[in-house]
């Protein structure tokens, strides 16, 4: 099983999607013959974006098909276009990329340091005239540098787009993540902490951008519509809608999170209890050691050497190898690879100013985060994702023992090689 979620998928979220089946509604909209809205239609999905609203303490939600779906939307929220520079980390899932890609922006690339998230330095060395936003992506589930890297947004007077697929629950100084931003694109796919088969949400206390998401994600229509709706659209917009199914299922989800989120935190502290004394190891830096969802223990070794002979005998592969989570690996980026033969947003007369600029690509070109991932190992506490892990670590539904048992096994084979 992939995420949290999916693992305690019980007689909760089928209760919630049997009430919705029995009334044979299952688009986002009840209505039948005109504007009517007919008596037995449920509206989960006006549901779902008030609870996890409510849950983030933000004044709005738009419920999405996905988590990409969700920082597309969130782009076109702000506005985000042609000639626009996206600052977005080397070490990210595909999405966040492509999402820029999609929104006819150019994604900026920068360093990540040891929280895993982007590194504030390189961030404001990397700020220029055409940067539109900086997407904060909180890998992981560990909150990144908000304080620092907030300020550096508001003294550019730049957006701050927090992308919180892989960290939904988690918290910063009391904060949710995702409410601190312009803007926060949720994730509710299989890999993430709480699930819907697939899905996300768009999250933001600024009702233009809102409004402008919402329109964005349902052909142009304002929100919370009733009927028909012609005049009032403010631009085309696509079908990113959330079905009353999907949103179903998230509410029961979400009632689950708290006692999800105390297991793996739980699970996580004694495993790292149990290795933290091995000669020469590091871990991640947590920015909130109170908020992070816990879902992955990263190790961090001596050396590249070190940490692939670990990795070997233990049937995984160090952060640099493990998947598409790295930038290096994204041959569709390194090659600028697009739909047509115009590679547009990469080659684009509004690029720029017109200047016609370069934009490239190349492995190598983050040596801080290709330094730090060549030496480090994600352990699975929740996540078994095999595009940052591949599946080695625990899962929610271990309890302490089989924790001990997992991390006596990493300490067997890292003392062999730590000395």
């Amino acid at each position: 099983m992939p995420g949290p979620g999916m693992e305690w998928v019980g007689e909760e979220e089928i209760q919630e999607v049997m009430e919705v089946m029995k009334t044979g509604y299952l688009f986002r909209y009840g209505i039948s013959l005109g504007d009517e809205v007919d008596p037995r239609f449920k509206g989960k999905v006006y549901q779902v974006e008030k609870d996890v609203s409510d849950y983030l303490k933000v004044r709005f939600g738009v419920a999405v098909n996905s988590g990409t779906s969700a920082l597309v939307a969130a782009l076109a929220g702000i506005g985000v276009g042609p000639g626009d520079e996206i600052i977005v980390p080397g070490y990210t899932f595909i999405a966040s990329i492509s999402s820029i890609v999609y929104s006819h922006a150019v994604p900026v690339l920068a360093e990540v340091d040891k929280t895993f998230n982007l590194d504030p330095a390189d961030v404001e060395a990397k700020i220029t005239p055409y940067t539109k936003a900086i997407m904060l992506v909180h890998m992981m589930g560990n909150p990144g540098r908000l304080d620092e890297i907030k300020a550096i947004a508001d003294k550019h007077k730049v957006y701050l787009l927090e992308d919180c697929a892989q960290a939904f629950g988690a918290t910063y100084k009391g904060r949710a993540v995702g409410s601190i931003g312009a803007v926060g694109g949720c994730s509710f796919n299989v890999y993430k902490t709480i699930t819907s088969g697939d899905g996300g949400m768009v999250v933001t206390n600024d009702e233009e951008i809102y409004r402008r998401a919402f329109a964005f994600h349902d052909q142009g229509h304002s929100p919370l519509r009733t009927g028909v709706e012609i005049g009032n659209r403010p631009f085309f917009g696509l079908d990113f809608r959330f079905t009353e199914v999907q949103a179903a299922i998230l509410i029961a989800q979400l009632r689950k999170l708290p006692k999800m989120l105390a297991k793996l935190r739980c699970n996580k502290k004694r495993y790292k209890e149990l290795i933290a004394d091995l000669p020469g190891i590091e871990f991640r830096e947590i920015t909130d050691t109170e908020g992070e969802i816990a879902t992955m223990l990263t190790v961090i070794l001596p050396t590249p050497e070190i940490a692939g002979k670990i990795a070997a005998e233990l049937g995984t592969k160090v952060a640099s190898k493990a998947g598409w989570h790295v930038y290096s690996n994204m041959e569709q980026l390194l090659e600028m690879r697009t739909v047509s033969r115009v590679q547009c947003p990469f080659v684009c007369e509004k690029l720029h100013g017109g200047s016609q600029k370069e934009v490239k690509y190349w492995k190598g070109m983050l040596p801080k985060t290709d330094a730090l991932l060549a030496r480090s190992m994600n352990i699975s506490i929740g996540v078994r994702d095999p595009g940052l892990s591949s599946g080695f670590g625990v899962t929610i539904n271990d309890d302490i023992p089989a924790v001990e048992q997992h991390a006596a096994r990493f300490r067997k084979v890292a003392e062999k090689y730590l000395r």
